[in-house]
């Protein structure tokens, strides 16, 4: 080729690559990434481009990444019941404690922030270069199941036992968590579980309930509707259980005939974690895995939980639905609509947006765990806090008084912070809180009683054997962080023989020193000096796990490194019983420190206590229960628990005796009670002074106990649920029927009732009236009442609106329709207005319809229900006519 021709030839290469660089710049951006165009149509657009195993991928909480086409992997699954569920965050009160407060503006703040914080953690996450479990920005909260018996360990996580109230607090939650901003979502908020869930824990994987229209309509489904129609939640969560023979993830009626049908749903669905699983394996539903999954699938479930502790690294998860598709049983356009419904959620979150279009992405990080927002979560704290008996003794004086503090729960913050929580910077524990609300008073602190106490005693080198000598064999190896299930299947980077279990970072090995995560697993043989029952486990960071004898006795994720977890053992003397244990530390801000620790087991009260009872002016008992014996589906060898729920109601015994011995000295006696449930505290209610129910009250929760005993703060908390006095007033903890449950449908006399009370100060309620006597069916009614602080100190009050139906069939005795938390200064008036809508008004029928019937209706407006000893008034006013309204 001669020189002109080379040059004529490079010259048109040039050509064409120049041309082929403007052509790619002028060519149209792919839909999916068009600002312009509706969410639903880019969403649509993407996954037309998807291959089917890339949409299959997308189906589960694990979604992968699709690199040719820019969509970067990401993890459903993140939690934020009452707080972002990570490190260094703000965490409020339990969501028992939150509708304690009757204050669902308080509710809607405490959403923003916590949305506010998601924003700021998944941002930091992000420029980290990751997308793990609980680094997302759909959020699996509220829980708004309705805490129908108090014995389901989940019950802490709820509003309480009423639709209304529930349906308020949940409304307010989920508008504050995703904001209000007209294209992009703050963060998603997926109200679970949907729905008639509400224990027993062991039996949610196979059970069917049996449940009656009248008590979905009127009971189980109302916060779920207002959550979806009123506030717009663009997810949901299905359930584990069965519902009249349909599993809740691929039931009919749940998800197609009312959430998508009658409420007319445009979000996405996903399920509970392993519920689809259920499908097959638990329930029977269908044969095999892939008819499974396809039946849940083409039902309205978009997106399904898998995993948790594996970091999955190939196809098991969405496997099935290809599965399907291949046998017949799904349909390729099936899987279109559930990945179109999930990138519509991801598109309005604005993860295909630039940023600064995105008004979400510009938060300030320094609101994270900021002052403000631990401001919030003390005034949430004070306002939660009910007081249920008060003789007198409180408030109690700041200086001059010599007060003793009981029970081990007084000095420990795990307690505060109750499930499904982050742990924040600092936690202010009961007896820190009183120290420093009482800086001139005498604080005599005596735990009182082993029970729910962590102290223990470093087991010793002559209690542990391997192989016939001393010691006991210790393996150091890499944590699979994909295996977390089984930390003692890696290969060993180190074994050897340790004397004890004493592990901290300057201990280790050279060879594991270098190693992080770190998994330890230990195994030898424990002896024990003494027959008799012990309590044995570990004071460890991080991760644990322990067996004894193949059964297991206790686990741990996330602790301190101090207060040891324990769990109760028998032991013979002289008889070796074979030790093994689970151990990881460094794959979160956790140290490496781990101890094994025992003691006898005593639950006698400490003489101790005793003594400081009579040494002091008043005595304050911090008793109850703890997330660590009611809970999520877990193993808890305590009399009175079963599998994360109660079999009775009643105080733990060793408590009560506690109790007992200090108020036997005749001093004062005031009751502090930490819970997420009711108490049957008959005798605290009988022979204490005051008791005061602190729930599980958030990393201020010390704070705001010592600022009520001391009436900085004056309760004005309610009880979301009824104190009935013992399980004998209950119907069977497996029937869902709702006769004889709650106050709505209960007619025994309970021990506190719902929407109960205490404060310093006195109200009135006086002028209730009805703005129409007669209203025609489907319009609203108006009420007002003037408010009257009667007492000396400034305080809250929490007007509560009952309404009494006509005689139809299907009625509840009352319903709550309506609260107001005020704030009024002693001698002050308030005039309140209450709106009722046609809804408000309405009943269902015993055939499930709901209506708003023709007849005479009582309203009852006071500081609780009428009956219960609270003032109330009453006024009565007639409908016109009858409505039924929509499902």
């Amino acid at each position: 080729m001669n020189k002109l021709a080379e040059g004529l030839a490079a010259a048109a290469i040039v050509s064409a690559a120049f041309l082929s660089t403007i052509a790619a710049q002028q060519a149209p951006k792919p839909a999916y990434l068009d600002t312009s165009l509706p969410p639903e149509q880019r969403a649509a657009d993407l996954v037309h481009r998807m291959t089917l195993e890339e949409k299959a991928t997308q189906l589960v909480n694990q979604a992968r990444a699709i690199p040719r086409l820019n969509v970067p992997a990401y993890d459903w699954w993140s939690e934020s019941l009452h707080g972002v569920a990570v490190n260094g965050t703000t965490e409020f009160p339990e969501p028992i404690g939150l509708a304690a407060t009757f204050d669902a503006a308080a509710i809607h703040q405490m959403a923003i922030v916590i949305g506010t914080e998601g924003r700021i953690k998944h941002a930091q996450d992000v420029r980290a270069g990751h997308s793990n479990i609980f680094e997302g920005l759909d959020f699996w909260a509220p829980n708004i199941n309705i805490f129908r018996d108090p014995r389901w360990g989940r019950g802490q996580e709820t509003y309480g036992e009423d639709p209304f109230l529930t349906a308020s607090m949940g409304v307010a939650f989920v508008t504050g968590m995703q904001g209000d901003d007209p294209r992009y979502y703050r963060v998603i908020s997926t109200p679970k579980h949907f729905a008639v869930h509400s224990g027993p824990e062991p039996t949610r994987h196979n059970a069917d309930v049996t449940v009656s229209k009248h008590d979905e309509i009127d009971t189980y489904l109302p916060a779920f509707r207002a959550t979806v129609t009123e506030a717009k939640a663009d997810s949901v969560m299905c359930a584990y259980n069965s519902i009249n023979g349909q599993p809740a993830c691929a039931n009919e009626f749940l998800l197609q005939d009312q959430l998508r049908g009658h409420w007319g749903f445009k979000g996405y669905v996903v399920s509970d974690c392993g519920a689809v699983i259920d499908i097959h394996d638990g329930h029977k539903f269908k044969p095999t895995q892939p008819e499974a999954s396809a039946i849940s699938l083409q039902r309205g479930m978009d997106n399904e939980c898998v995993d948790f502790t594996q970091k999955v690294k190939d196809d098991h998860d969405y496997k099935p639905y290809l599965d399907a598709v291949k046998a017949g049983y799904l349909k390729e356009s099936d899987i279109d609509v559930a990945v179109t419904r999930l990138f519509t959620a991801r598109m309005k979150l604005g993860m295909f947006d630039p940023p600064e279009m995105v008004p979400y992405s510009n938060i300030d990080e320094k609101l994270l765990d900021s002052a403000g927002h631990r401001a919030m979560a003390r005034k949430i704290a004070d306002e939660s806090m009910v007081l249920l008996k008060n003789d007198g003794v409180l408030p109690l004086k700041t200086s001059g008084i010599k007060i003793a503090v009981v029970g081990p729960l007084a000095d420990q913050t795990k307690v505060l912070l109750g499930n499904y929580n982050g742990v924040p910077s600092h936690t202010v524990s009961i007896l820190e809180g009183i120290r420093a609300e009482f800086p001139n008073a005498s604080i005599n602190y005596v735990a009182g009683t082993q029970f729910l106490g962590h102290d223990a005693e470093p087991v010793p080198a002559s209690a542990l054997t391997v192989d016939g000598k001393p010691g006991i064999k210790a393996s150091y190896s890499k944590l699979d962080m994909s295996n977390l299930n089984n930390p003692s299947t890696s290969k060993p980077v180190a074994e050897r023989v340790e004397a004890i279990i004493d592990v901290t970072a300057g201990s280790l090995s050279a060879e594991a020193a270098s190693v992080k995560p770190l998994a330890i697993h230990f195994e030898g043989m424990l002896t024990a000096p003494v027959t008799g029952d012990y309590n044995l486990g570990m004071a460890a960071a991080g991760f644990f796990r322990m067996k004894l004898d193949g059964k297991s006795v206790t686990s741990s994720y996330g602790g301190n490194g101090e207060d040891a977890k324990l769990g109760r053992v028998h032991l013979e003397a002289g008889k070796p019983a074979k030790l093994e244990v689970d151990s990881a530390f460094g794959f979160g801000n956790d140290e490496i420190k781990a101890k094994l620790m025992w003691s006898k087991v005593d639950l006698k009260p400490n003489p101790a206590a005793v003594a400081a009872a009579n040494s002091a002016d008043v005595v304050v008992a911090v008793v109850g229960i703890t997330s660590e014996l009611e809970g999520e589906e877990m193993q808890v060898d305590e009399p009175g628990f079963k599998g994360g729920d109660r079999t009775n109601i009643e105080l733990p015994k060793p408590e009560e005796d506690l109790l007992e011995a200090v108020a036997a000295t005749g001093k004062p006696l005031v009751v502090v009670l930490t819970n997420g449930s009711a108490l049957g505290v008959s005798w605290a209610k009988a022979h204490a002074s005051a008791i005061l129910d602190a729930w599980y009250p958030g990393e201020e929760g010390g704070a705001a106990v010592a600022e009520t005993l001391s009436g900085r703060n004056n309760p004005a908390g309610r009880l979301p649920v009824t104190f009935y006095k013992d399980v004998s007033q209950l119907p069977p903890f497996e029937s869902y029927a709702m006769k004889g449950r709650t106050y709505r449908y209960f007619e025994g006399d309970p021990l506190y009732p719902f929407g109960y009370g205490l404060s310093y100060t006195s109200f009135s309620y006086s002028g209730l009236t009805p703005l129409s006597d007669v209203i025609a069916a489907g319009g609203s009614a108006a009420f007002e009442v003037t408010v009257t602080n009667t007492g000396t100190r400034a305080g809250d009050e929490v007007a509560q609106l009952y309404l009494e139906f006509p005689d139809v069939p299907g009625r509840p005795i009352r319903a709550l329709r309506n609260f107001q938390r005020i704030h009024l200064e002693a001698g002050a008036s308030q005039r309140v207005h209450f709106e009722l809508q046609p809804r408000d008004l309405s009943m269902v029928t015993e055939a499930g319809n709901p209506i708003v019937a023709e007849g005479k209706y009582t309203v009852s407006v006071g500081g609780g229900q009428p009956g219960t000893g609270a003032q109330v008034l009453n006024a009565t006013f007639n409908i016109k006519g009858t409505v039924t309204l929509p499902e």
